[in-house]
């Protein structure tokens, strides 16, 4: 059977979404270095460029050790690898469910119960991770003791990802529907 456009849409997102949650898991290893160092710039400065495998070497050392160190670092690295890896361990399953979806989307019955499950549970992840940004720009204010943590990209995340829930949730009771009637048309003829 040729696949039709929305197929082949399906397909390359699927692709797509396999990399971007491989792409998440290795990420995932790397947050407490990336938090003790502040970024890849300090990093990238413990040896010279023309030695491509050594500063590899030295970046893995420095992430793998940083799972011990992230513990005894300050409070406000602590709380920050926490967020990012309660994050991206949620924003895990998001993906996971996406390709069950797309999946669905490629055996050509969109319209599945399943869906509306997957879509589901994409949300509650989404609404975890809201409420963690919230923990974590409520943790900021009161770090700082000022309201500039309410101009960062966590204030952000509350209500992106509680949008982002919303519209999984409303997907879902659309797809629901849409399998109940299919189901039920199915019956009929």
């Amino acid at each position: 059977m040729e696949k039709n456009s929305v197929q082949k849409a399906a397909g390359v997102l699927d692709i797509l979404v396999l990399i971007t949650l491989a792409c998440n898991l290795i990420a995932l290893l790397l947050v407490p270095g990336l938090v003790l160092t502040k970024g890849l710039g300090e990093l990238a400065s413990l040896t010279p460029y023309e030695n491509p495998p050594e500063l590899l070497l030295r970046v893995l050392t420095v992430c793998v050790l940083s799972w011990k160190w992230i513990w005894q670092a300050g409070s406000y690295e602590t709380v920050l690898a926490l967020f990012l890896l309660f994050s991206g361990c949620c924003t895990v399953p998001i993906l996971w469910q996406a390709r069950r979806v797309l999946k669905t989307i490629l055996k050509g019955a969109p319209f599945a119960q399943e869906n509306a499950a997957s879509l589901r549970r994409a949300a509650a992840c989404c609404f975890l991770i809201a409420g963690a940004a919230l923990v974590r720009v409520i943790f900021s204010v009161w770090y700082y003791r000022s309201l500039l943590p309410l101009a960062s990209y966590n204030a952000l995340f509350v209500p992106m990802f509680a949008m982002a829930g919303l519209l999984c949730r409303v997907m879902s009771a659309l797809f629901r529907q849409a399998a109940e009637l299919k189901a039920e048309n199915d019956l009929t003829i």
